[in-house]
């Protein structure tokens, strides 16, 4: 076998016993790796109407045939479970060394089930799996707990991933941490923290093979040579923080909980004042990862990676620019093991319910929850992490705090199927409203890049019909890209992506693969995720937006107002549906899942 190992990992920590299975061969080109085998796994192992908290959930990491190959830009790894926020699919792409370290063990894929005794944490070595007591290492942050087990271990070669203080909690948006990099959304780090699983370590020792190694070379160096041109020149340059500028000039910086398109605040965070004042270093090779650094109030040094979701969400989102504060803010929830775009969406929720007296300060432990109140903000963050006072609700998420505490604030609850909104304005960039609307993941613009053809201008002459098909093609594409798995950053990079694409898989695996079956990966891939949510209970209606963004306009004396109504979005959708060959109310024909060679595994489910 070329590009793969082959195996799977199976892991029960309530009996503490491990299998190891066969993959089935023909799955492996059937969903290539990444998010799509491990959506695959997941479909399969867990049970159905499984309690996403429950032991019953298993935890999936699965890496990809391209890691570890001349095709170096492409360490990363996936995890994939039901997610404690949305009780849909759950998935989360990380990047760094751990996939590496992965891709020498003898296996493509770890399943974890049950729940251990008492907090531990597991050492993968090889083939040999040991389990650990992890009561020394409770409560403390993600880096600390990486740090403490290589020493244990006595090995600075092992890579961990580990939950913080938010997973112990069982935060519904606590991530997994390795390296410093974030598994962040969905609340995979929760699902971990469930199992009273503090961490797993890896180290491996053992070789793949390529099937086409010197052709793969030759390939690899050109590919190098082009992500490091002017397709990817902002990305090294700058990072995605120059995105918040650019937003704002264009309207569609969300801000103040989505009331506003645009921030006052914009130019004190800007990618530029960020560099000139707070810039420490470019991390990684590639020197995509922008590394800021500042003081706490003690005089304390803290860095922090920062990008552009995390800026948006805990800056013009709660009202916030003071790019101390954000540095800081961002490093707490790495530390923590926090989603930063869920964190600050939640608090800008709690700071519109303080504005609006729907939360007294009783209810807030005193914390003056206004927007623009940075010190409030990481207040919020601590308790959030410790679920303390104010902090037990807010850890629940938006949707979930909102249907608590009632009042009327399930009206600027700013989710979709339970997972917090990006950085992007859907009343103006609207293929992006239907991609966040039907996105089985939740409110995700990784995972449906509809933003991309409303910035390119490919909607210049397209209303509601048309951006059906635009949506499903961003979608399709995104599911290639994360199960290959090739950064993002690079998609730009290729002349004719799903040729070249297929190629870069042949020339690994050995496994025939064209375009066109590149292209119906990815619409596999998307039917089986909705297939995934089908089976836990989704329906039509949990294709939607939040209410602002369908009754309230942008605010009056903002140029270009945008209106996003009900029935512009029901039509998209409408539109969408028809697209992807589903039904008026959004379930997959059998005659559509038997085409993609699905209806075998949903039906034996």
């Amino acid at each position: 076998m070329y590009g793969y190992q082959g195996h799977i990992l199976h892991i029960d920590l309530t009996s503490r016993t491990t299998t190891i299975e066969e993959i089935e061969e023909g799955l492996l080109p059937s969903f290539i790796g990444g998010i799509g085998l491990g959506v695959c796994l997941l479909y399969q192992w867990a049970p159905k109407e499984v309690d996403p908290l429950g032991p019953a959930n298993p935890l999936i990491f699965v890496g990809s045939p391209l890691t570890g190959t001349d095709i170096a830009i492409s360490s990363h790894f996936a995890v994939t479970t039901k997610s404690p926020l949305t009780h849909f699919i759950g998935e989360s792409l990380s990047s760094g060394p751990l996939a590496d370290e992965m891709k020498r063990t003898p296996f493509d894929a770890l399943i974890i089930t049950g729940k251990a005794d008492d907090i531990a944490y597991i050492f993968i070595e090889d083939d040999k799996v040991s389990f650990h007591s992890a009561s020394h290492l409770k409560g403390l942050t993600t880096f600390e707990t990486e740090k403490a087990i290589k020493k244990e271990l006595g090995d600075e070669q092992v890579r961990v991933a580990s939950i913080g203080l938010a997973g112990e909690n069982r935060v519904r948006y606590a991530s997994i941490s390795s390296d410093g990099r974030q598994a962040g959304r969905t609340g995979t780090g929760a699902v971990m923290g469930s199992k009273n699983l503090k961490a797993i370590a890896l180290r491996g020792n053992r070789s793949f093979k390529v099937a086409h190694p010197e052709e793969l070379k030759t390939l690899a160096r050109d590919l190098q040579k082009r992500s490091r041109g002017q397709a990817t020149e902002k990305y090294r340059k700058q990072g995605t923080t120059a995105n918040l500028s650019m937003f704002n000039q264009l309207g569609a910086l969300p801000s103040y909980n989505f009331r506003q398109s645009t921030f006052d605040g914009a130019a004190r965070i800007s990618d530029e004042a960020l560099r000139r004042e707070h810039y420490f270093k470019a991390d990684s090779a590639t020197g995509w990862e922008h590394i800021y650094q500042t003081r706490d109030e003690e005089g304390a040094p803290v860095v922090g990676r920062m990008e552009y979701e995390s800026l948006f969400a805990l800056g013009p989102l709660c009202g916030v620019d003071d790019p101390n504060v954000l540095i800081r803010a961002s490093s707490l929830c790495d530390r923590f093991g926090l989603d930063t775009i869920s964190t600050g969406s939640t608090v800008a929720w709690a700071m519109e319910c303080c504005e609006r007296g729907i939360l007294s300060l009783k209810e807030t432990d005193g914390l003056e929850l206004r927007f623009g109140n940075a010190a409030a903000l990481l207040a919020a963050i601590e308790k959030i992490a410790h679920r303390e006072g104010l902090g037990n609700l807010l850890a629940e998420g938006s949707r979930r705090a909102s249907q608590i505490l009632g009042r009327g604030s399930e009206e600027w609850a700013m989710h979709v199927k339970g997972l917090e909104l990006p950085g992007y304005e859907p009343r103006r960039l609207k293929t992006l409203a239907l991609g966040l609307a039907v996105s089985p993941r939740g409110a995700c613009h990784n995972r449906s890049m509809g933003y991309e053809a409303d910035l390119s201008g490919k909607t210049a002459t397209v209303k509601a019909n048309g951006r059906g098909a635009l949506a499903m093609e961003g979608e399709d594409f995104a599911s290639v890209l994360d199960s290959m798995i090739l950064s993002k950053f690079l998609r730009r990079c290729f002349t004719d992506f799903y040729a070249e694409a297929a190629h870069i898989y042949e020339l690994i695996t050995d496994y025939p693969m064209s375009a066109q079956e590149l292209r119906r990966v990815g619409e596999r891939i998307n039917n089986l995720k909705k297939s995934f949510n089908i089976r836990e209970g989704w329906t039509r209606k949990d294709d939607n937006l939040p209410p602002r963004l369908l009754k309230d306009n942008l605010p009056a004396g903002e140029d270009n107002v945008a209106i996003l109504t009900q029935e512009e979005l029901d039509s998209m959708i409408d539109d969408y549906y028809k697209a992807r060959g589903w039904t008026k109310d959004g379930s997959i024909p059998q005659g559509k899942l038997e085409e993609l060679g699905l209806w075998k595994l949903v039906q034996h489910d």
